[in-house]
């Protein structure tokens, strides 16, 4: 079977549209791949963070990876900052990246603009997010849009190095999902759905609660004709809220249009504040279980020697390329 990759930053909740857009399609991954699912907590210091709440937010969002049905025994999981071969392998992987192409990197640029002062790693971060992938011989990356960049300099650092010392990393390929790659934010709807955005009225949390899940979907944007049809250009709103209740019902776009053919946007919001309400119940369930359970440590430190395992063998044969380690050929 082909290696997966992901990793996700423990910096907040992850929203409905993580979970569409992503963990949904994890799921579905397992029986087809080898998979490596990572809580990438050494990207998550690359700006500031109350120590004792990223604590909280990595155990949060191991317990939402279980919750969504990630199955420890088909797939590994694990926390970035407890396989030390990432920052070791990330730091050669700065060694081949050339600044003026990191410069360039569209979220340096956008997270950096304003700012008087930022920190290196915020420039240096796309290295060591190579590393995470380069290190588990990851054939596939799901990813959103928004990462694509990322992906391409991963490309061309592994190109880089194998051409440069010796044939190690495999080349990864991206993979952005048709349908739900872009849930957008429910008050602006050319904007993504993000967890970061200062107005929780633009996002559904994973762990909301029934009533601020009414209220959110109730009060999203639609669009001035009251028609309920599919147009991501003309009806961008509605759109987004078509493929959420899509997503969310298992329901073709196709079909959801027939339904509510002659109704108002009333009723298609009721309708999907329930749809999405039952689909975030069982895993808000779950997520109670596990989130304070000896469970998740156990399940968390296998995890995590499990990668080590694979890591520390890919970081040994780049070390022996560059001419780093002393160590005998096993």
């Amino acid at each position: 079977m082909k290696t997966v990759f992901s990793g996700i930053q423990p910096s907040g909740t992850l929203t409905l549209g993580n979970y569409l857009g992503a963990m949904k399609h994890f799921v579905d991954m397992q029986d087809d791949y080898h998979c490596y699912f990572c809580i990438v907590d050494q990207h998550a210091i690359t700006v500031p963070q109350d120590r004792l709440k990223l604590r909280e937010n990595i155990r949060s969002l191991a317990a939402l990876y279980l919750a969504v049905g990630i199955d420890p025994t088909k797939s590994t999981l694990f926390i970035q900052s407890e396989v030390p071969a990432h920052a070791q392998l990330g730091w050669i992987m700065q060694c081949v990246a050339y600044i003026g192409e990191l410069e360039r990197m569209t979220q340096f640029k956008d997270k950096s603009a304003g700012k008087e002062a930022v920190s290196a790693s915020l420039l240096t971060y796309p290295p060591l997010m190579a590393a995470d992938i380069l290190l588990y011989n990851t054939d596939i990356v799901p990813v959103g849009e928004d990462q694509k960049q990322h992906l391409e300099l991963t490309r061309d650092l592994a190109e880089r190095f194998n051409h440069k010392y010796n044939d190690i990393f495999t080349i990864p390929e991206v993979k952005i999902p048709k349908i739900g790659a872009r849930i957008m934010s429910l008050n602006d709807p050319s904007k993504k759905m993000s967890k970061s955005n200062p107005n929780p009225k633009s996002y559904i949390s994973m762990l909301d609660d029934e009533k601020v899940i009414v209220k959110k979907i109730k009060s999203a944007v639609t669009d001035s004709d009251g028609e309920i049809r599919f147009d991501r250009e003309a009806k961008p709103a509605i759109s987004n809220l078509l493929t959420i209740f899509s997503l969310c019902s298992g329901t073709s776009i196709v079909e959801l249009e027939e339904r509510y053919q002659g109704k108002g946007y009333g009723d298609f919001k009721s309708d999907l504040a329930d749809v999405v309400v039952e689909t975030l119940r069982p895993i808000q369930q779950r997520y109670k279980e596990l989130f304070e359970s000896d469970e998740l440590d156990f399940i968390l430190d296998k995890g995590a020697e499990q990668a080590n395992r694979t890591a520390i063998r890919t970081l040994e044969k780049a070390e022996r390329a560059m001419g780093l380690n002393r160590k005998k050929r096993s």
